[in-house]
């Protein structure tokens, strides 16, 4: 069974293409390719994030509160209706990433979404998370606003699965044909031969991962895909 539940520290890195190619090769020496990427070939995660009309999930983001929440759609690769996907509500509260989650069919999840009221269960479902996500729905009167993909690499450690690192590239968005049925396409987020790495571990980092981000002067910075997108938004229209 897929883990549903997450507790872990997120910390983001964004690299070129030279810096990437070094650490790909720290990676090999330390940690294991996840089962999806054969032959480190990428594998592609769709999203959908939903918000208010006014948008108010993610401008409370971009305040930079204490506590923040957002409710997403997650599947692999282009789903159809009776594919199975993620609905996950992601919080954060003082520098901690809640993450919770269920399996539900697309079909589902949107009828959910759109009525607020959860469906009918299924094994394969978490209620608990189903709980959790119509008091969301119930506090907040959401829309699809973004979609939102990318190419992913991930590593586990050998030693330590709780610790996770990727890499996504060729971030694409569009506030169009926003349903992860209509296919992977939109607009490029960050330049070509941009990688964006992220750490997440609910312990501290390993010596040899503190070695490496010094070595090649890798610094950590503040980067959110939806609250980037949503300021290049206001950028053109202005």
């Amino acid at each position: 069974m897929a883990i549903e539940v997450f507790n872990r520290h997120e910390q983001k890195y964004l690299l070129d293409a030279d810096t990437f190619q070094k650490v790909i090769e720290v990676m090999d020496e330390y940690m294991m390719p996840d089962k999806y990427n054969v032959n480190h070939k990428p594998y592609t995660i769709s999203n959908i994030y939903f918000d208010t009309e006014d948008d108010y999930l993610i401008r409370t983001s971009l305040s930079k509160p204490n506590y923040k929440e957002k409710l997403r759609l997650r599947s692999y690769g282009v789903p159809t209706n009776d594919s199975q996907v993620f609905l996950e509500i992601k919080k954060k509260f003082n520098d901690i990433v809640n993450k919770r989650r269920t399996v539900l069919k697309l079909s589902e999840a949107y009828n959910f979404i759109s009525s607020g009221k959860p469906p009918e269960l299924k094994e394969y479902m978490n209620t608990q998370v189903l709980k959790e996500i119509e008091y969301f729905l119930q506090v907040y009167r959401l829309k699809p606003k973004v979609y939102l993909a990318y190419d992913r690499i991930a590593y586990f450690e050998k030693d330590n699965n709780d610790l996770r690192i990727s890499f996504d590239k060729n971030i694409r968005t569009r506030r169009y044909d926003v349903a992860l049925e209509d296919g992977d396409y939109g607009e490029a987020l960050l330049p070509d031969g941009v990688y964006l790495m992220e750490v997440k571990t609910s312990k501290a980092m390993p010596l040899w991962l503190t070695d490496m981000l010094a070595k090649y002067d890798i610094k950590r910075r503040s980067f959110s895909k939806y609250g980037t997108e949503f300021i290049h938004q206001l950028q053109m229209a202005m």
